[in-house]
């Protein structure tokens, strides 16, 4: 048996030929790049690809074959998005970007008319006003009504939940992005703390019926099956399940809603941060209806179609991992009208000015069917 040190060092000059061979072929990608630069030749050459893989796998002995196909698919990916690159290093979306961060007043407004969906007291409005520090809020009776508002300039921001760390994404959030033009220019996350609200004169024992939105009950799921008898109910928003319950001026129905809530229409809390798990936080959204990219920017949103065939997936997320950037939330939701056929929603971690970040920009239409530009923006925690 070799001395492992022995072995290591082979390893060390096998993996010195190899880094130089990469970089020879590199060199000649750079070469490509140009050549279908000047002949108009599309970047992806499907046959040339399959037959290269095909003739990789011969070469290499049975139990080897399967692993250098994997190992000579991400070679030739990191190539077509260095061609990409290249070839799309002044795409319209690059320069719309780079006039954004240009445009985008150096600090985030203190003062803004804001849309939020519910009434006052709802987590949308804590939201708003941890992101602004005066914000003249109107309230909405729909998710789609926030966007609208925002799409037809009838106020300067919007504010919606995307995601709840307990009970996932917000779908219907999700599936009206697709329909209205917007960009993300901030997010934030919130603690969210249940609390169950009654009027004065009410006890637990006695509450037969509760209401909150549909996203509250999934995070209390644990509480609510403790409770014998009672019937639990979905409505618009945690707030609203609050204000009717205060104007209901019965003592037998309560709403889960937050701590500020109680003091807000004067109820009573039969029990405190009733959430099936205490680190329990809800990402929203801070929508405007123009592209606006602040300074620290360093999150990015991407709405994403691939065609319907194996694989097509995985060649968007290898351009993520071959430009080193991280992948903090991937959604999928079904394509309306369409047979099994899905939209892709990503959460990119990366600042914008980064080089890698207008490189990935430049390569995607490589890969994809379409997509989307959500916006870059930063994290409030």
């Amino acid at each position: 048996m070799r001395d492992l040190g022995d072995i290591r060092d082979q390893i060390d000059r096998i993996d010195a030929q190899i880094c130089e061979l990469f970089a020879q072929r590199m060199a000649c990608t750079h070469e490509v790049a140009e050549y279908k630069r000047a002949t108009g030749k599309p970047i992806l050459d499907r046959t040339r690809e399959r037959t290269k893989l095909a003739d990789v796998a011969t070469k290499m002995p049975p139990e080897l074959a399967d692993y250098s196909q994997v190992l000579f698919s991400l070679i030739m990916e990191m190539s077509r998005t260095s061609q990409s690159a290249e070839l799309n290093a002044q795409s319209e979306l690059d320069g719309r970007i780079r006039e954004a961060i240009a445009k985008t007043p150096p600090l985030f407004p203190k003062s803004a008319f804001v849309a939020c969906q519910g009434v006052e007291g709802a987590y949308s409005q804590l939201a708003a006003d941890r992101l602004f520090k005066h914000a003249t809020i109107t309230y909405l009776e729909s998710f789609e009504g926030v966007f609208r508002a925002v799409d037809e300039g009838l106020c300067d921001f919007g504010v919606l939940p995307v995601e709840n760390s307990t009970a996932g994404s917000v779908n219907q959030v999700f599936d009206l992005m697709e329909r209205h033009n917007f960009s993300i220019v901030r997010s934030l996350r919130l603690k969210v703390d249940h609390q169950l609200l009654a009027l004065p004169g009410a006890a637990l024992a006695g509450i037969r019926d509760i209401y909150s939105h549909q996203q509250a009950i999934s995070q209390c799921r644990d509480f609510l099956a403790g409770l014998d008898g009672v019937s639990v109910h979905v409505c618009e928003n945690t707030a609203a399940a609050a204000k009717m319950v205060a104007e209901s001026g019965r003592t037998d129905i309560a709403a889960l809603s937050s701590r500020a809530c109680a003091a807000l229409y004067n109820l009573k809390t039969l029990a405190k941060n009733v959430q099936d798990k205490n680190n329990n936080y809800t990402r929203f959204a801070c929508i405007a209806k123009d592209l606006q990219i602040y300074p620290g920017a360093d999150r990015t949103s991407l709405m994403v179609v691939t065609s319907n065939t194996p694989g097509s997936l995985y060649k968007v997320l290898t351009r993520f991992y071959a430009l080193d950037i991280n992948l903090a939330k991937l959604e999928s939701r079904p394509i309306p009208d369409s047979n099994f056929e899905f939209k892709f929603y990503f959460d990119l971690e990366c600042p914008v000015a980064a080089p890698e970040f207008a490189r990935l920009i430049a390569s995607l239409d490589d890969v994809c069917e379409d997509f989307r530009y959500l916006g870059s923006y930063s994290e409030l925690v």
